[in-house]
């Protein structure tokens, strides 16, 4: 097939560079700054840098852009994507995204897909895209109501580019879903190290502290809009966590050792039945 990528940041640069290390199809990618698609055209990341006019040779298109520009881009560009093409996003929501992409997949004549994969590093851009980044991650796919050929071709796609497993689900799932598993530890590892404590962790500090602040090395530009977009199941995890964290403060503060320990065995036992 022939693959247009936008956007070639470390999540867009990492799915050229898989798509090129592990399968035989040939990759268009598209950038904003000319001196990075340069880069990956010199890296074999792509085979050919493009432009708009490109996506009419495009069977998939990936946008693997700031979920809003992802929409802006295919409204202005739209009119080049060929019928039947197969156009997807790499966005880590999907609520406020998807009906607008949706809407324009019928307004051109493509088929939309979505999508997103959960893999990533604490630095963004080219420079720190790795063609091993997906191997043995999950891909999540929303279907939006996409024909069963389309949505196989994607899943066959992800799998051949090294994910180690594909997930269906809707786009309030999703959300809902992601709020917990990605959004959550974000805002956790932020409010963790704006600590006065932090600046002096180095001596004190091991394990611990790197598992919990490292995400807290964030994109704050795309992190913001992520959680804006999502806040009302985010709301919702956060109102949970400090329900949580009030039990243990509560528990710490009128030093009720039976209360603590049982609050804390729950959580052990949570993690020893997931086996993880």
């Amino acid at each position: 097939m022939n693959i247009a990528v936008i956007g070639l940041g470390i999540i867009g640069g990492s799915f050229c560079k898989a798509i090129k290390s592990h399968t035989g199809h040939y990759v268009i990618g598209i950038n904003r700054t000319p001196e990075t698609a340069r880069q990956a055209l010199s890296d074999g990341a792509i085979d050919e840098i493009g432009t708009a006019e490109s996506l009419g040779r495009a069977d998939v298109i990936i946008l693997c852009m700031y979920p809003q520009a992802c929409v802006d881009y295919i409204r202005e560009n739209g009119k080049y994507i060929r019928k039947g093409a197969i156009v997807t996003d790499s966005s880590g929501i999907k609520r406020a995204i998807c009906p607008q992409l949706k809407a324009l997949s019928e307004e051109y004549g493509f088929v939309f897909v979505g999508s997103h994969p959960m893999a990533g590093k604490e630095k963004n851009g080219y420079a720190v895209s790795d063609g091993a980044l997906y191997e043995g991650a999950s891909f999540i796919i929303t279907p939006c109501g996409a024909d069963e050929k389309s949505v196989k071709t994607l899943t066959d796609l992800a799998l051949e580019m090294g994910f180690g497993r594909v997930t269906m689900s809707d786009p309030d799932e999703h959300d809902r879903m992601i709020a917990f598993t990605s959004q959550l530890p974000h805002v956790l590892a932020c409010a963790y190290v704006l600590s006065p404590c932090c600046p002096n962790h180095k001596g004190f500090s091991a394990g611990s502290y790197r598992d919990v602040s490292r995400v807290a090395n964030i994109n704050s530009k795309l992190w913001s809009e992520l959680f804006l977009e999502n806040r009302e199941p985010l709301l919702e995890e956060l109102e949970e966590l400090n329900r949580n964290l009030g039990s243990l403060y509560n528990a710490i503060r009128q030093n009720d050792r039976e209360t603590l320990a049982q609050l804390l065995e729950k959580g052990h036992e949570i993690k020893r039945e997931l086996g993880e």
